[in-house]
């Protein structure tokens, strides 16, 4: 029964021994800072051929080709007239009005992009203006049902240089983004 004795002494010390260097080692492991670590010097960078990447404001090439007669506001081809609606457009010589209807969804409008076309009394393009909308939170909602209200007002005035020369207009939409 002697000879236990020591065995059990020596199986508690080696235990021991392993715990604290256990211990030891994930302190120092938990203390080391990720800020000593250096960050990856390449990033993943891809290239698509044929696909040039956007450089400007998005454009509306349909708004160049249209000729409306004055007093006319007309809508220019989009990339998003499947899932829009303009309604009530209205030009009273300085300003284009109307306002845009999601009708593809019930999701919020997080951005919104229309380009405004003028037009001299001949129909030539003049130049654009553009109203843009950024939601600042989730966008209004329907009090009673709590769906987003997908109707946004817009309107774009004619610009400086143009003024007095500015007989009709045309709206397109070429940013649309919605939950």
């Amino acid at each position: 029964m002697n000879r236990t004795r020591p065995i059990i002494v020596i199986a508690i010390a080696a235990a021991a021994v392993v715990i604290a260097g256990s211990i030891a080692i994930g302190v120092t492991t938990m203390s080391r800072s990720d800020a000593t670590t250096p960050l990856p010097t390449n990033a993943v960078k891809m290239t698509l051929p044929g696909l040039a990447a956007a450089s400007g404001a998005p454009e509306l090439t349909s708004i160049r080709l249209l000729h409306p007669r004055p007093g006319e506001v007309r809508q220019a081809a989009g990339p998003f007239d499947d899932r829009l609606a303009l309604d009530g457009l209205a030009f009273d010589g300085t300003t284009v009005r109307g306002s845009l209807r999601v009708t593809s969804d019930v999701s919020a409008v997080l951005d919104l992009e229309v380009i405004a076309g003028f037009y001299d009394a001949g129909g030539a393009f003049l130049g654009i203006e553009r109203f843009v909308y950024h939601a600042v939170h989730d966008g209004p909602t329907d009090p009673v049902t709590g769906t987003p209200v997908e109707s946004i007002p817009f309107q774009a005035t004619v610009p400086a240089e143009f003024a007095g020369r500015t007989a009709s207009a045309s709206v397109g939409v070429p940013v649309l983004v919605n939950e």
